[in-house]
């Protein structure tokens, strides 16, 4: 059984996902910061175990990394974990700037790094960063947002030359607008269907169904990828 950690694990997104990768037959770590709770909750409910940290200590991850490859190698890692401060640039603040880089770009380099060389010694391995429609498309107010996401980009393209011959792909999911608790509060209806050609929001299960597939041995022929799932956006 391929044991899969997913940052993020209890987020609307991170938690599809965690049921997804759980319904393929992996034994799933579900990770969170502040949601601990959230965590071990679903951790209890599809059979895997939960760890919390904080993806943007680098020490921190380093822990907690040593300690989860004990049992043995980390073969699946989807590194959702994000966060985002919505400010137009001539009002942000540089603690701004670095904080959403430092969950989404810098978390993935600390809990990616320690895994590779036990992942890539089975030669037979998943790395998926979670990036965003705003990486490629740009949004107003989140030039910090679409750095980190558009950096995990050129970091999955990257890596993945480094991770092919040795069984490991590297792929890149950017999702438009989801279905979520901040995207209804941000996102009216009408706006929706302005801006999304399929006239509605995408569904969490509907993304993890994609991300689980390119977790799989279906997928062993796709690295280095950036797959959008955004309903037609262009």
């Amino acid at each position: 059984m391929r044991r899969a950690l997913v940052t993020g694990g209890a987020s609307p997104i991170g938690a599809a996902i965690c049921r997804a990768l759980a319904r393929e037959g992996c034994a799933v770590i579900v990770h969170a910061h502040a949601n601990a709770a959230a965590a071990a909750t679903l951790a209890a409910e599809i059979g895997g175990t939960a760890t919390t940290f904080d993806i943007a200590d680098a020490e921190a991850t380093a822990r907690a990394c040593e300690a989860l490859l004990e049992p043995g190698p980390i073969q699946v890692l989807v590194h959702n974990a994000g966060t985002h401060e919505d400010v137009p640039m001539a009002a942000m603040s540089e603690a701004q700037w670095r904080r959403v880089l430092a969950v989404s770009l810098d978390g993935f380099f600390h809990v990616a790094r320690p895994l590779l060389l036990p992942m890539m010694g089975t030669r037979n391995g998943r790395i998926l960063a979670m990036s965003s429609v705003s990486a490629l498309m740009g949004n107003r107010g989140q030039a910090n947002y679409a750095a980190a996401k558009a950096g995990l980009i050129g970091a999955v393209r990257a890596l993945s030359l480094e991770c092919a011959p040795r069984g490991v792909t590297v792929n890149a999911v950017a999702p438009g607008l989801i279905e979520s608790p901040a995207i209804a509060a941000a996102v009216p209806p009408e706006r929706v269907r302005e801006i999304v050609p399929a006239r509605r929001l995408g569904r969490p299960e509907e993304v993890a169904e994609l991300v689980a597939f390119l977790c799989s041995d279906r997928a062993a022929y796709i690295t280095g990828q950036t797959v959008s799932i955004n309903g037609g956006m262009a």
